[in-house]
């Protein structure tokens, strides 16, 4: 094989290996911020710990929505004190003032960053896919505590208020609600 070639065929191994650790990126890096909480990630359990500290830590709540949601969206309180390891339970609302359904995914993140992996959910509205009538208003819950080693990290040990953030981004509507809406009213009654 001449030089030509040899710096060819380099060429072309360079350029796969570069597809493969694009392809890689977006999960790893996924991977990566729920480990660590960089970002504001947080992290997801089946029950609070059994630690309670006396620390308390004030949690506010935040809502906005991707443009072009419809949705009003709002949390039902600006913010609570609550023990680290304590659990919390906060509510959010939503409502649909259009004439059709409209499905929403929630996205989130918590700051200052150096909580993110401290800020542990239980259970939330965001786990999952939310579908609202026309006209219906709901109330949706999200349970959480802040991990009581929160006081032995570098940075977190410095964390008095932590701010839970959600948007709402509009997405397709589940197939059997989509194919409830193309039924012709007529044929339902």
């Amino acid at each position: 094989m001449n030089n030509t070639g040899k710096t060819a065929a380099k060429l072309v191994a360079v350029v796969v290996t570069m597809g493969s650790l694009s392809f890689a990126a977006v999960p790893f890096y996924d991977w990566f911020c729920r480990v660590t909480g960089f970002g504001g990630t947080t992290s997801v359990a089946a029950s609070a710990p059994d630690v309670i500290l006396e620390r308390t830590v004030k949690v506010s709540f935040d809502a906005s929505r991707e443009a072009g949601m419809p949705w009003e969206f709002k949390p039902q309180q600006v913010s609570m004190d609550i023990r680290i390891g304590e659990t919390g339970l906060a509510f959010y609302e939503a409502y649909n003032p259009t004439d059709e359904p409209v499905a929403g995914t929630a996205s989130f993140n918590v700051f200052p960053y150096a909580a993110g992996g401290y800020f542990t959910k239980i259970d939330c509205f965001c786990f999952e896919q939310q579908v609202l009538q026309p006209g219906e208003r709901v109330t949706m819950p999200v349970t959480f505590y802040v991990d009581p080693e929160i006081v032995n990290d570098r940075e977190g040990k410095f964390v008095k208020e932590i701010t839970l953030s959600y948007t709402f981004h509009r997405t397709e509507l589940p197939a059997e609600q989509a194919a409830l809406d193309a039924t012709p009213k007529a044929a339902m009654n």
